[in-house]
């Protein structure tokens, strides 16, 4: 008799209850059957690799299991190979929908016509439905999976046949039941990909029909507890309370992030014996670093214009202007996972805070040649005042040419610094960054481990905040230092660092920048103000 085989985190693709750890999946949508028995058409999006595809397979197959409906789950992907030519994109989805139907093993009374019925180009996918649905003896659901895959007229031709269908029902036309629209973007954006505006109401639409849009969330702490105890009820390796509540302050509950960090720790990291924190963080460098291919496919969004729009502001802590086509832009961003709402500009979580900043700053990266080594003092501490000194060094031979290459341009100066930190830090310590739009700041937390004399493992914990003095601005020095104070207030830190870039046309000349003052906050911490 074969053994069951081990299961382990899933990371690529859907999951596989009898191979990945996983939670239900039809829990995380509960309106979704509710619509499904009121016969709604409806919109569930998410992120990329966040349960998407497996909801949907456990969904048909319940709604299947229960008796009533043969509900069946299919991917639109092949269909972006046909961009606008319509009548390609129907064949195509036609042929992704038989295959799928072969595949669920379903009694022959339920399968769809074959061949599929005669029709012109524009209209076979109505009439397959249709004709599939006369014959059915249970109410057919349809779940398009990557639906936004995709594009143009393509799009624009299935939506108005769906919705064609749709409205014909109460005349006693045949058609599905419910049909579930599955991708990355909301319907609002559907206008977009096939070229309507918007903004205007299309009483014409193929949207009007849609009874909700729904959005898949992520992990709560608790479910994240969850899902690790499964592996410690497999294996008998815990995760301590302190480790699980660090994957959820790093990835806020991202599920591919959830899985990612646990497959590194018990897959590729081999860990044995009890999952600690540091292990978390250790977990976290290396997916940062080897480019995990969900971070690449993020960050390969960093030079779509509608995207930079957004995320620009936030690195840089001024506000953009909030028109319609900001909002547009920024409901995009917030589809792709990468900012935590529309309202509240940040970045959704701090690894993709890290990611985005690494990505950007490589430019400048591959100019800093100090030794990290040599930053680090006898008592094994770091020398954070002698980096400064180095910056200051770095950035009056570089830093007019990177701020001209920098395509967020706002945002150049801490791009720059962080660029330099992360080079000379990341070897042995760690950085916590802090930003978001109209904060007017980026503040930066120093984790450097060290052994104290009596041979302790000790923490060096140093704080620096970022500010840009821009034109038409006044000296942001007293306002820095009032922040600085509640960053440094919050951190239990007596001391910290201000780093002010002058932007303004009538700055000081390059090689002149670089100026260190000591200042004292409003509670009166000694502070040290470095301005370039």
């Amino acid at each position: 008799m074969r053994l069951p085989r081990a299961k382990f985190f899933n990371t690529t693709g859907p999951c596989d209850p009898t191979r990945h750890y996983m939670l239900p999946p039809t829990p995380r949508i509960p309106e979704a059957r509710t619509l499904v028995e009121m016969d709604r058409y409806f919109v569930l999006h998410a992120p990329r690799q966040t349960g998407k595809t497996t909801a949907l397979r456990t969904l048909a197959s319940e709604l299947t299991a229960a008796g009533d409906v043969a509900a069946l789950m299919f991917s639109c992907e092949r269909a972006k190979a046909a961009g606008h030519d319509y009548a390609a994109a129907e064949s195509m989805l036609l042929g992704s929908l038989r295959q799928a139907v072969l595949r669920s093993g379903w009694p022959k009374k339920l399968l769809p016509p074959d061949p599929w019925p005669q029709a012109a180009p524009g209209s076979r996918f109505f009439d397959a439905l249709s004709e599939w649905c006369r014959r059915c003896p249970r109410r057919v659901v349809l779940l398009f999976d990557e639906f936004d895959a995709l594009q143009g007229t393509s799009m624009s031709s299935i939506l108005g046949q769906l919705r064609d269908g749709h409205n014909a029902r109460p005349e006693g036309q045949p058609f599905p039941a419910s049909i579930v629209l599955c991708g990355l973007r909301d319907v609002r954006d559907y206008k977009v990909a096939v070229g309507s505006d918007p903004n205007r109401f299309n009483p014409a639409s193929p949207f009007n029909i849609i009874a909700k849009s729904l959005r898949l969330g992520d992990f709560t702490i608790d479910q994240i507890a969850e899902l690790y105890g499964q592996h410690t009820d497999a294996t008998g390796q815990e995760f301590t309370k302190d480790a699980v509540e660090r994957v959820f302050e790093l990835t806020q509950g991202q599920p591919w992030l959830v899985n990612a960090l646990a497959y590194e720790i018990t897959q590729e990291m081999g860990v044995t014996g009890t999952v600690s924190v540091a292990r978390v963080e250790e977990a976290k460098e290396r997916l940062i670093r080897t480019h995990a291919m969900h971070l690449e496919s993020l960050t390969a969004r960093l030079q779509e214009p509608r995207v930079a729009r957004v995320i620009e502001p936030i690195l840089a802590g001024t506000w953009p202007d909030m028109d319609m086509a900001f909002s547009r832009d920024a409901r995009y961003v917030h589809d792709l996972g990468l900012i935590r709402s529309t309202r509240d500009l940040e970045i959704a979580n701090p690894i993709y805070r890290e990611v985005l900043l690494r990505v950007l700053g490589e430019q400048a990266e591959v100019r800093v040649r100090a030794d990290p080594h040599s930053f680090v003092l006898p008592d094994g501490r770091f020398d954070l005042t002698r980096l400064l000194e180095e910056f200051v060094v770095f950035w009056r031979e570089h830093g007019e040419v990177l701020i001209q290459q920098e395509g967020y341009h706002e945002a150049a100066c801490q791009i720059i610094l962080m660029a330099f930190l992360h080079r000379l830090v990341n070897g042995g310590g760690r950085l916590d960054r802090e930003y978001a739009a109209g904060t007017k700041r980026l503040d930066v937390l120093m984790c450097w481990p060290y052994q104290g004399p009596d041979g302790e493992r000790l923490v060096q914990r140093e704080a620096m905040e970022l500010k840009v003095w821009r034109a038409g601005e006044s000296d942001p020095a007293p306002h820095g230092l009032a922040q600085l104070d509640r960053y440094l207030d919050r951190l239990t830190l007596s001391t910290g660092r201000l780093v002010i870039f002058d932007r303004r046309p009538e700055a000081p000349p390059w090689q002149e920048r670089g100026a260190f003052e000591e200042a004292t906050t409003p509670s009166g911490r000694p502070v040290t103000i470095l301005r370039v």
